[in-house]
């Protein structure tokens, strides 16, 4: 069964463009995990200053090898980066795939 994982980031709105540039800057690295299937980085549009990190997984067990791994060596790299973090607050929401559809063929 699919795995979806979803960080909710706060981000202040003087470090929208920073936290941007540094997903940019990683682009390729989850992707190189065993069992990842889909990333998106979703920038609210009105109404809140949380950002939704989304990955999709083929399973939680393939999740957390990448998250115990690869994910904590990134996080930690970033927390050793100087000034100000471009977000705080990190959630984690987790969910499994029981449904979903694709466009109509």
């Amino acid at each position: 069964m699919a795995y979806v994982a979803i960080n909710v980031l706060t981000v202040p709105a003087e470090q929208a463009g920073t936290l941007e540039e540094r997903f940019a800057q990683r682009a390729g690295m989850v992707e190189k995990a065993e069992g990842f299937e889909h990333f998106e980085l979703l920038r609210p549009v009105e109404g809140t200053d949380q950002y939704l990190v989304y990955t999709r997984w083929r399973s939680k067990a393939d999740f957390e090898r990448w998250r115990d791994g690869m994910g904590a060596q990134a996080h930690q790299r970033e927390a050793e980066r100087p000034g100000p973090p471009a977000a705080t607050g990190a959630t984690l929401w987790s969910f499994e795939v029981v449904q979903e559809a694709g466009p109509a063929r």
